[in-house]
């Protein structure tokens, strides 16, 4: 009984200094700014046209990894081969490599001295100090977010379902539509909105392909280094709270949706 208590204390230690450490920068940068600091950045045009780039392109970041990832991360969950392991560890190398490095790759594949940048440039396509660009970065560190969320959703639902359907006669489109993916629809929606989140919250590797248009994390690091933390702090704030609003809204729109599938299911 005493063991047990010194480590029931312990874990209560544990987490208010945990929670204090997450939680103080927080509240003190939400607290900082003055009203009058944060309604002047609100009607500065600049500030609303980059808070919302930063919406629109994590939004279509996340349209992308839907689109793009999902039947990738079905084969990730249903079959066995030769590599695999290999082909997951490079899914996750965006999670661990400097994302700086994600930028000089990016623009060294898609650069004009690069065949593949030739094409695009042949095309039309710029990517360096573009939306294209910022695009193109936020899905490179965002898919394996997706990817992950969702293999464990597609692993969690059993074969056997599967295996039913097909044998009643369903193709292997209709049994993934109409069984499959309801099941898998919360992690579906939990990776749609990790991976927004993580389009969101990226600078480093932005910075680098396109630091104009501005999206708001580079225009808050811009007003930080030219007049610092009095003018980047209205920013940050107004950031945080556009972010908490829209991934609030998310949640609650997942557990709606989780709700009425698994009442269809």
């Amino acid at each position: 009984m005493l063991n047990k208590g010194v480590f029931f204390w312990l874990s209560i230690l544990s987490a208010l200094a945990v929670m204090a450490f997450l939680a103080l920068p927080m509240i003190s940068m939400m607290c900082a700014p003055e009203a009058s600091a944060v309604k002047e950045a609100l009607s500065d045009k600049l500030v609303v046209d980059s808070v919302l780039l930063s919406l629109y392109t994590a939004g279509l970041t996340a349209l992308i990894c839907l689109v793009a990832g999902t039947p990738f991360a079905y084969l990730l969950a249903r079959k066995e081969f030769p590599g695999k392991k290999l082909l997951m560890s490079i899914v996750d190398i965006p999670i661990v490599i400097p994302h700086p490095v994600v930028g000089i790759a990016i623009l060294g594949v898609t650069g004009r001295n690069h065949w593949f940048g030739r094409i695009l440039l042949d095309f039309g396509i710029r990517v360096m100090g573009s939306k294209v660009g910022i695009i193109a970065v936020m899905v490179f560190v965002a898919m394996p977010f997706f990817i992950n969320a969702v293999r464990e959703g597609f692993a969690s639902v059993s074969p056997r379902l599967e295996n039913v359907s097909m044998s009643l006669g369903a193709s292997k489109l209709t049994t993934f539509r109409r069984i499959t993916l309801p099941l898998a629809w919360r992690s579906i929606l939990a990776g749609l909105i990790m991976s927004a989140a993580r389009a969101l919250s990226e600078f480093g590797a932005v910075v680098v392909v396109a630091y104009h248009p501005m999206i708001a994390p580079v225009l808050m690091y811009e007003r930080y280094e030219a007049y610092g933390l009095r003018y980047s702090q209205p920013v940050a704030f107004i950031l945080v709270v556009v972010s908490l609003i829209v991934f609030v809204a998310l949640r609650f729109a997942t557990a709606g949706q989780a709700a009425k599938v698994e009442e269809r299911v």
